[in-house]
């Protein structure tokens, strides 16, 4: 299950209010354990980087925390990039570029549809490329994709003279084509907590 982080610490009270008592560890910086007196457990899958939680107090100062959020999100039908404090959009430039669809016309018409596509890609990514430059500039915290996988390694290679490539995390979004709308609904996903449960939760 995902939960958004602003309401983890609430979600954590009732786990513990229906299992019991419960103990605390943290492997590493992305992962909190929590086991409850009947056996039950939940793994907490952190998408960003910060400090280990190891009680319901350090759950609590990382959720409501408003660390840095920066999302990237690019697809055929556009792209949106955005820099927020917690789940609130700071600054944002979204751009919609058409980007046709692979044919299945054969001989020349297949090799014009090709070079056709080619420069609306070139169009988008450079279109997109512009964004991160104006919007990322100047900004900390770690980078979240989503959306065409191809599209944004194309787009981390234009960048590479940025420190826009380094600071990507692994997490990417499933996102729908970029518009304001889903990019704030990306920012809040971005930071949003994987949870599993085992048999017993």
């Amino acid at each position: 299950m995902v939960v958004p982080a602003e309401r983890l610490p609430g979600w954590v009270e009732r786990f513990g209010g229906r299992h019991g008592r419960l103990s605390w560890t943290a492997p590493d910086q992305s992962v909190t354990e929590v086991h409850a007196a009947d056996g039950a457990a939940a793994i907490l899958l952190w998408p960003l980087p910060g400090q280990p939680v190891t009680d319901p107090h350090g759950l609590a100062a990382r959720c409501l925390a408003a660390e840095p959020r920066n999302v990237v999100l690019v697809r055929r039908g556009g792209w949106a990039v955005g820099t927020a404090l917690g789940s609130e959009l700071a600054l944002s430039r979204c751009g919609t570029r058409y980007v046709q669809g692979k044919t299945k016309a054969g001989g020349w018409s297949q090799q014009r549809y090709a070079r056709r596509r080619a420069q609306q890609a070139d169009s988008l990514l450079d279109a997109a490329e512009g964004g991160v430059r104006e919007v990322l500039a100047g900004t900390t915290g770690p980078v979240v994709l989503g959306g065409d996988r191809a599209l944004l390694d194309r787009l981390l290679r234009q960048l590479a003279d940025t420190d826009v490539p380094a600071r990507v995390v692994p997490r990417r979004l499933d996102v729908p084509d970029p518009r304001l709308r889903v990019l704030r609904r990306a920012v809040v996903d971005a930071g949003a907590v994987y949870i599993d449960l085992n048999e017993l939760a």
